[in-house]
């Protein structure tokens, strides 16, 4: 063919120049010509391909045809330069311009055309060499975006000739190249893998994989690449280890370690360990590994890279090698449930707890065998690309569907005459309020009097019931169990006690002198917190022969002085536990008495040389009171029947003074201390494996060596089970399953004693549950020094150093897990250097507030207000299983009078219901509570203007049980009793079942609440954030969007989050979701908002960590910020009277419809909602992730993530400023 007809001309651009070659091509095709043409137009195409990225991008264009034609010629043409050609710029193609490129082939049925271009060409003896190089080579390129790849290659019968090409030329290593190449993309798919493994693929690939070697280091990468593709499938892993590939391996690594000393050949070496990595996921494999001493091997090559940061990625998978091989091992328990047992009056026919009444007693001992990782199929960086898509389809499965399930239906649920027990807990419905003083409105001033009236003595259980009951503001009604009998006491907190009471005043004043008495020390102590400590024992020694003949205290009851950490005589804690408590004898912790020299009397008067900083809270009095505290700590019920108060609960918990940041992540701290884990299996002869503290064995002997740390968690909410010393510095601690379960470990407050100041000691509590913790991102245990606390600074600190949380080699069996097969037990690791000798110290996953606390807070409340201006009614809900009462309490304003009109006004507040601590490890909820309950109370004016706007029913603790037993999730019933709303059971789950009926009842007397919320703790998301319900955004995340459009729905739900983040600082609302998932149904939110019919139903979550946003960016959340939350929720509900009463202010017709415009969205979601599977932040930059390799199951709740709508203008231009000054006219 003349070469006039091409077109050549130097004139014509670029883009016409392709065009028209490719046009050129095409013609070609048609014509039955010679292939000159197209083996001519092919080389000037082949040629602007490799110099012009124009033109590669022109070729790959929407709308371009010119694959389509190079794929057709390369289909029908039978001269072999041409066919070169095509494969020459396919390559190009797909080698420069990455994966789109490479899609963009595929979706064009290139796989197809290629591989039976590869079939042809094998029938050709013997087979073109340079044809086969470049068809291999594109198929390796393209295969990996083709899903149906590895079907293709099997069914044209690809996958033989390429192995048959490698076995025939071996020692061709140019040739072998693309082929090993192309086997790696074969081996993705599961048959292809197996049927290679059969054909001998296996033992092939360690034909050319060996020693080092600074020749064809390429061909190894790939062959190593290809060996690991292969051993993930169980079968080529088990032909491995049978045929002992697994010495082999560790061999030739060690043999490239030592000889790779300038490191060009890392990608080799991490070749090499991926192969282990993929044959240890099966059990021969990692018995194959241990056997064949790959423990010590991977260890000493991991420690000898750790100097050069380039090696990190052999540091990290090398670990990961390694804990994957630690022998599983179970807990060193006698048994996983837990060390205190209470009998149920009711055994569930099913669920959890059946469960674990059924398990047979063998169960614990069972080491769970089966392979953790044979079911990963798919490399780390695959699983990661696929995680998005993944998590996005096990999302929708959760999110409820069904609108007719989502819509509210307001059912009572049980009948009105059984709805009727509820009235008597809704006495502001009927009081008239004819016997109250209503005629001062002016605030009652309240003066803090620092101990020198005297302790202030609430009536025990033994004591006879006040007489002369108050007006119904003031009184207190509380069921009050006492040997076996129940009475209704009522008390005024305010009323003088009985004569024996007022005698301990008067020889208490007499004893103790006036207010500048202290005790001077070497430490400069506060002289109220000793002179505290000091009258525990002074009020109550003149009248220990008369409390015990009255109430019975055990006279032989005392602390034993060996307890103790120094040999200095203790008179206060002996004469503590001698006549603290009646009834009972409850010690107060073990007190160092060094530096607590109390001298003679004469010489006591004068002031400590150090002032405790006082901490201006206006208008709010001081809720601590330690006396109040231990006589509450008295007739608290805990199933272990605890004897022992705990120095912070005693002392109470001031904010500190100074700013707590986030915890910046070391680099490398994890695999760090995972290789101190491992040094356990290495150098066994290491490890002292002594237990020092154990639950479970009451006669256990506690160590007398003074470099030995003791530990004690006896008292109210502590859990601590088991600590063995494992080196000189180094514990592990173990924590009590929740009372009738065998799991829900994360919560744990404990006592140490007995330290050395300058000692990094590190603490591992090596069994909790959940898969990922903000401990990894920046997040510190709590620390309480009473030694600090005694030296004017009374206040939990984060503290610790080297803190991250992995996965250990710790397992429950899979019996004992429910079904879950390999359930590993993750580690929480931490150092800390005390900074005092001999101090007595407590940890706490969070600050913590036990039921106690609450007790106390509620009564000083109840003390403190003013009763002609605030109602404040404290109830008993109910009782609970362990007999402890369930407060409930009412506040609202006081009626300006008791004239019609004002008691009219009064009743008909909406109600607003609080409730909080369903889950007795979220402590930081409780602090939010107190917040609340705190501004309510106050003399704040927007207060006493919320108080008179609405009525509060708050419930603080829903849980007091698992408060009490330092239980994580659940009460004693061993449920999480926030997934029994739905169908409380009145026996098992009482809290549940009466404050749902007191929900019941209000909405059966028609007054619904205006807004409910169940305070909660988050433990792997930053801020405070809320969850909601709406129809519409559920059914939007079904990405049905025409059922979305068709739902008709008022956007109320999204006022009060709304206004909470412009107002909170610590609030984020982009955090917020308001989705309905099907696994939340039986939660107080869901419930409250479908069946009772609330539209205004949230819960509102709180970080155990801190916040990345706002004004406390990288701060960690204090109880200061919690408290500061509560009373910010409280300014939002007076907001949102605001904004939902345009009647009340007056609002112009233009501005009724203010909420729903304020609130307005585009229905377009910024975040998906639900589920995160492990983590919610960023992967850390080291690769060591405890979680890889984990088949442990989500998490529930982590369902609840974060989902937002994009706001509207309307919204984004609102400011904290705005809100009252648009809404009040």
């Amino acid at each position: 063919m003349s070469k006039l007809k091409v077109v050549t001309e130097k004139s014509l651009t670029n883009n016409s120049r392709i065009v028209g070659l490719l046009a050129q091509l095409e013609k070609s095709n048609s014509e039955t010509t010679e292939s000159d043409t197209a083996r001519y137009v092919t080389s000037k195409i082949l040629h602007l391909t490799q110099s012009q990225e124009k033109t590669r991008k022109e070729m790959t264009a929407k709308g371009s045809t010119g694959m389509e034609v190079l794929l057709s010629t390369l289909e029908n043409t039978k001269d072999l330069q041409t066919t070169l050609n095509i494969l020459c710029i396919l390559l190009e193609l797909v080698s420069a311009g990455g994966g789109r490129r490479a899609s963009f082939l595929v979706a064009r049925g290139g796989s197809q055309i290629l591989l039976q271009l590869l079939v042809n060409a094998s029938k050709e003896s013997p087979p073109h060499e340079e044809l086969m190089i470049h068809v291999h080579s594109v198929l390796a390129k393209i295969g990996p975006k083709d899903k149906k790849f590895g079907v293709k290659a099997r069914i044209t019968g690809a996958l033989n000739i390429t192995l048959t090409l490698v076995k025939q030329h071996l020692s061709n290593h140019r040739l072998v190249l693309p082929c090993l190449q192309l086997l790696r993309v074969y081996s993705a798919n599961s048959v292809n893998s197996v049927s290679l493994g059969k054909s001998g693929v296996v033992e092939l690939l360690f034909k050319i994989i060996g020693p080092f070697s600074k020749k064809n280091s390429g061909l190894m990468k790939v062959a190593l690449d290809t060996l690991a593709a292969l051993l993930k499938s169980k079968t080529n892993a088990r032909r491995a280890v049978d045929r002992g590939y697994v010495q082999v391996l560790l061999t030739i690594y060690v043999d490239w370690h030592r000889h790779d000393n300038r490191h060009r050949n890392m990608l080799v070496r991490k070749g090499i360990l991926q192969s282990l990595k993929s044959v240890t996921n099966i059990k021969l494999g990692r018995k194959a590994f241990i056997d064949a001493n790959g423990m010590k091997i991977l260890y000493n090559t991991s420690q000898e890279c750790l100097a050069v940061r380039t090696l990190d990625p052999l540091v990290n998978t090398s670990s990961l090698i390694m804990r994957k091989c630690f022998p599983k091992n179970r807990l060193p328990l006698p048994t996983i449930k837990s060390s205190f047992n209470f009998q149920l009056p009711v055994v569930p026919v099913t669920g959890p707890v059946a469960q674990l009444y059924n398990l047979p007693p063998e169960v614990d001992d069972v080491v769970d065998e089966s392979d953790d990782n044979d079911d990963i199929d798919l490399e780390a960086e695959n699983e990661m690309e696929n995680e998005d898509e993944l998590d996005q389809n096990f999302k929708n499965d959760d999110i409820e569907t069904d609108i007719n399930k989502l819509k509210p239906q307001q059912v009572p649920g049980r009948a009105i005459e059984e709805l009727k027990m509820y009235e008597h807990l809704f006495p502001e419905l009927t009081d008239d309020f004819q016997d109250y003083d209503l005629i001062s409105k002016e605030p009652k001033p309240f003066v803090f009097e620092r101990k020198v009236c005297g302790p202030i003595v609430v009536p025990t259980a033994c004591e006879e019931a006040s007489g002369n009951p108050k007006k119904k503001g003031t009184v207190m009604k509380e069921k009050v169990t006492s040997k076996g009998e129940e009475g209704d006491k009522k008390s005024t907190f305010m009323d003088a006690t009985k004569e024996n009471a007022k005698d301990n005043d008067r020889t208490f004043l007499q004893q103790v002198g006036d207010q500048n008495r202290t005790i001077t020390s070497a430490c400069g102590l506060n002289s109220d917190i000793v002179k505290a400590l000091d009258r525990i024992i002074l009020q109550n020694i003149p009248d220990q022969t008369s409390l015990g003949s009255t109430a019975g205290v055990k006279k032989d009851c005392s602390l034993p002085l060996s307890v103790l950490t120094c040999t200095k005589a203790c008179p206060h804690v002996v004469n503590c536990g001698n006549a603290l408590f009646e009834g009972r004898t409850v010690h107060l912790g073990k007190l160092c008495c060094t530096g607590v020299e109390t001298e003679d009397e004469e010489d006591t008067e004068s002031s400590s040389s150090v002032e405790q900083p006082s901490v201006e809270v206006p208008d709010v009095p001081m809720l601590h009171d330690p006396d109040l505290y231990i006589e509450i700590v008295k007739n608290t019920k805990s199933v272990p029947e605890y004897s022992e108060v705990a120095y912070p609960d005693y002392f109470g918990h001031t904010p500190p003074p100074f700013k707590e940041p986030i915890l910046e992540r070391p680099y490398g701290v994890q695999r760090t201390k995972i290789a101190q884990d491992i040094e356990r299996l290495i150098h066994q002869s290491d490890i002292i494996d002594r237990v020092v503290y154990d639950l479970d064995n009451p006669n256990y002997i506690i160590p007398e060596e003074g470099d030995i740390l003791k530990y004690n968690s006896k008292f109210e909410s502590g859990n601590l089970r088991k600590v063995i010393q494992i080196r000189k510095n180094e514990y592990d601690l173990i924590l009590n399953s929740d009372i009738n379960s065998n799991h829900y470990h994360q919560w744990f407050y404990f006592e140490v004693s007995g330290m050395r100041p300058g000692v990094a000691y590190r603490f591992n509590i090596i069994n909790c549950e959940k898969s990922n913790s903000q401990f990894n991102y920046g997040m510190q245990p709590l620390m309480y020094s009473v030694r600090e606390a005694l030296n004017a600074r009374p206040w939990w600190i984060r503290i610790g150093s080297d803190i991250c949380y992995y996965k250990n080699h710790f397992s429950r069996s899979s019996v004992a897990a429910g079904g879950q097969k390999g359930k590993s037990y993750y580690t929480i690791t931490f150092t800390i250097t005390f900074p005092h000798k001999d101090d007595v110290c407590y940890f706490a996953y969070h600050y913590p507030y036990t039921y106690s606390t609450l007790q106390m807070h509620l009564q000083k409340l109840e003390s403190t207000h003013n009763p002609q201006q605030i109602y404040f009614r404290r109830d008993v809900l109910c009782e609970t299983l362990s007999g402890n009462s369930c407060p409930l309490v009412t506040i609202t304003a006081m009626p300006e009078s008791n004239c019609y009109e004002h008691i009219c006004q009064f009743r008909n507040r909406p109600y607003v219901f609080l409730s909080a601590r369903v889950h007795p490890g979220e402590t930081n909820a409780s602090w939010v509570m107190k917040g609340t309950l705190e501004y309510l109370t106050s003399n704040n004016p927007t207060a006493q203007s919320l108080r008179e706007s609405y009525i509060f029913k708050i419930v603080p603790m829903l849980n007091p049980d698992g408060v009490i037993n330092g239980n994580h999730r659940c009460s004693l019933s061993g449920e999480d009793l926030n997934r029994q709303w739905h169908s409380p059971n009145p026996d098992l789950h009482p809290t549940i079942y009466h404050a749902k009926g007191l929900l019941q009842y209000l909405a059966a007397v028609k007054r619904l609440p205006l807004v409910y919320c169940d305070y909660h703790g988050h433990s792997r998301k930053k801020n405070v954030f809320m969850y909601g319900c709406s129809i519409k955004e559920t059914v939007w995340h079904t990405n049905d969007s025409a059922s979305s459009c068709d739902v008709v729905e008022d956007t109320g739900y999204r006022t009060l989050p709304k206004i909470l983040s412009h107002i909170a600082p610590a609030f984020c609302m982009s955090s917020c979701s308001f989705v309905v998932e099907k696994s939340k149904e039986s939660t107080a939110r869901v419930v409250v908002w479908r069946e009772i019919g609330v539209q205004r139903s949230y819960t509102m979550e709180s970080t155990l960590c801190g916040c990345d946003h706002g004004k406390y960016k990288g701060l960690q959340i204090g109880t200061r910020e919690l408290e500061e939350m509560g009373a910010k929720f409280c300014v939002g509900l007076m907001r949102l009277k605001r904004l939902t009463s345009p009647l009340e202010y007056n609002h112009p017709s233009s501005l009724l419809d203010f909420e729903n415009d304020l609130i307005e969205s585009s229905c377009k979601v910024t975040s998906p909602t639900t589920y995160v599977l492990d983590e919610d932040e960023p992967r850390f930059l080291e690769e060591v992730d405890y979680s890889a390799e984990s088949n442990d199951e989500l998490d529930i709740e982590l369902a609840e993530n974060a989902g937002d709508y994009e706001p509207s203008a309307q919204e984004e231009i609102l400011s904290d400023s705005e809100l009252p000054r648009t809404c009040i006219h």
